[in-house]
């Protein structure tokens, strides 16, 4: 997806995120852990949620299994990761392999806003850097709770945007994180209040998004340098308008317009 693309549904949508989300591209610049902070901000959820060797998990958005796998290795947990994309289930379950733990983690197509689990299957529920790029996510919170046991927990890790951004920032949302939707953390949480979760706590993360962009920074360049002496090949990527995005999104960091947050819920018993 460009700058300029507006999918006409949700479930263009859908298909559109994770399109990009198993793109080259975005594997050079995000490598195996697609979200700001990568696992030790998934090390701090898994902390938050109290996880444990009995804990049943559900990954969703799990994109190429880095989180999901880690959380099985770390906690000892047993993981099922869902994710619109297919190429990322198959990758994901083809590293399961690799890793010696397909028999903790397992990967499959699902949709978040139609969980294919019945009631109270999962002790806790992760959800990084996806809940706003769901078009539907008063719905994909209902089902994080239909899906946790009474009093399973719940961890989401997302971009937080202010009121106030320029027509450019936001192209770069929709351009290179498909995060055009992103809201402040307290919208989030009327989402998950709406849903029925309480004792919602918030704890911000913004450093983990500057680290993040000033590493696709350097990513960034260095992908233009193979592209230039054609050691790789990245057709329709602009680099000049990438690097020009980039550099708005991170004075938008450092403007306060722009952030990454986790929160956490539960579901009463």
């Amino acid at each position: 997806m460009n700058a300029s693309s507006t999918p006409a549904n949700a479930q263009e949508i859908k298909q559109c995120c994770a399109l990009l989300y198993e793109s080259d591209i975005v594997r050079l610049l995000l490598g195996d852990s697609f979200h700001p902070g990568g696992l030790q901000l998934t090390e701090r959820l898994g902390e938050l949620l109290q996880l444990t060797a009995k804990s049943r998990v559900l990954d969703v958005a799990s994109g190429t299994g880095a989180s999901a796998l880690f959380l099985a290795r770390h906690f000892g947990c047993q993981v099922i990761g869902i994710d619109f994309g297919g190429q990322n289930v198959l990758r994901a379950n083809e590293a399961a392999v690799r890793a010696d733990l397909a028999d903790h983690v397992q990967f499959q197509h699902s949709d978040a806003e139609r969980l294919s689990f019945v009631d109270a299957s999962f002790d806790a529920v992760i959800c990084e850097c996806a809940f706003c790029t769901f078009p539907d996510k008063a719905a994909s919170a209902r089902e994080f709770a239909r899906v946790l046991k009474p009093g399973g927990a719940l961890g989401l890790s997302d971009l937080t945007r202010g009121p106030v951004l320029g027509e450019e920032m936001q192209g770069l949302l929709a351009w290179i994180a498909c995060i055009a939707d992103a809201q402040d953390a307290e919208r989030y949480a009327n989402y998950l209040r709406a849903a029925g979760f309480a004792s919602i706590q918030v704890e911000p993360h913004n450093e983990a998004l500057v680290e993040m962009a000033a590493q696709i920074r350097v990513k960034l360049l260095g992908a233009e340098i193979m592209v230039g002496i054609k050691k790789v090949n990245l057709p329709g990527v602009d680099f000049v308008k990438a690097k020009k995005l980039l550099k708005a999104s991170l004075e938008g960091i450092h403007s306060g317009q722009l952030g990454y947050t986790i929160l956490t819920a539960s579901r009463p018993t």
